[in-house]
């Protein structure tokens, strides 16, 4: 069976303790979860791989009503038509060759709770036919049943595509896009909430070194490297990040080749090799764009954040090394708080 049973640690507040971040962009989305626990209704949440949308969904289960009751993950990628009905809805004993005995399908294992429905762009045309029935009529019935079972579950789903594109594309059923879309969020990427990434960072590194002493410190290279990466696996990037360099760190202190993020400390071989494959205009818009990043990384370090000296330094008008700055998502004010901590 596809499916998984958390009990997640929770915090004071009743969210994952996993769940951290204080940029503006976050704190909204956080601050519709009590509401949003409150209701019955579906919830959809869209995002990038790693941005967190299942610690979402367990926070809107861990909030409300459900609580008590069984959180099941369902991996839509893995809900294969031969297999369909059997995993949703479980199978009475002789329903098919194999049914020797009677089984429970994920829907009635999260009876009183929540169903997860993770990468819900997966899903295919059977088994989006399948769910906008039981969203629909909340009922269903097992393989090789009479009977119709009430759907007693609370669904939450997960896309890291925007539904309503594939919508348009003809990719995705428009009746099941609405009813899965009752209630939607969208997570930000980590590349805007860069005021979360240290906060972020220490949490797991306090996290992997809670059993082993005191937690490893970041050393300034390295917190402005964390600061300057752009993320494209967002949280759980930054997370496996952390878990590497604990265990490479020496003496307590973390720097950037522990990291290892790809252009910070160098290219490992298979790296370069993929670089190499890639178009030359590619290649080249992305060396540009590194460059650039470093340059002035090197320059808010060199001058403490202060954006007017740093533009003289560069040779720049204010307004264009501004302009820069906000391209590149690199926040002068961070830089200025390194160097008062430094």
């Amino acid at each position: 069976m596809n499916d998984t049973i958390v009990h997640e640690p929770i915090s004071g507040d009743g969210m994952p303790a996993d769940f951290d971040g204080d940029a503006p962009a976050f704190r909204e989305v956080l601050a519709q979860l009590p509401m949003l626990a409150r209701t019955d209704g579906v919830v959809l949440i869209d995002g990038e791989t790693g941005t967190g949308k299942e610690l979402v969904a367990r926070a809107i289960h861990h909030l409300g009503p459900r609580a008590p009751r069984p959180f099941v993950a369902v991996n839509c990628g893995a809900l294969v038509d031969t297999l369909l009905e059997g995993e949703l809805f479980g199978h009475e004993r002789g329903a098919f060759t194999d049914a020797h005995a009677r089984r429970q399908g994920l829907i009635a294992h999260a009876a009183g709770g929540t169903v997860f429905l993770d990468e819900a762009e997966t899903l295919t045309p059977r088994a989006q036919v399948a769910l906008l029935r039981v969203l629909h009529e909340r009922t269903f019935r097992p393989v090789g049943s009479s009977t119709e079972q009430r759907a007693d579950v609370r669904f939450v789903a997960a896309t890291n595509v925007r539904l309503d594109r594939l919508v348009r594309a003809g990719q995705f059923r428009a009746d099941l896009f609405y009813r899965l879309s009752v209630f939607s969020l969208t997570l930000p990427p980590l590349r805007e909430r860069r005021d979360d990434i240290l906060p972020l960072a220490r949490h797991f590194l306090a996290k992997y070194t809670r059993d082993s002493g005191p937690a490893a410190e970041l050393s300034t290279s390295a917190a402005r490297a964390l600061l300057t990466f752009d993320w494209p696996g967002n949280v759980r990037e930054l997370e496996s990040a952390i878990v590497r360099a604990v265990h490479l760190a020496h003496d307590g202190v973390i720097e950037v080749a522990d990291l290892g993020l790809p252009g910070m400390a160098g290219q490992d071989e298979a790296l370069v090799a993929f670089a190499a494959a890639r178009p030359y205009k590619t290649e080249k818009a992305q060396v540009l764009e590194a460059f650039e990043r470093q340059y002035i990384t090197r320059l808010m370090t060199q001058h403490k954040g202060n954006v007017s000296r740093a533009a003289q330094a560069a040779g720049k008008e204010r307004r264009d090394l501004g302009k820069l700055l906000k391209r590149h998502g690199v926040d002068p004010r961070l830089f200025a708080r390194l160097a008062e901590e430094a």
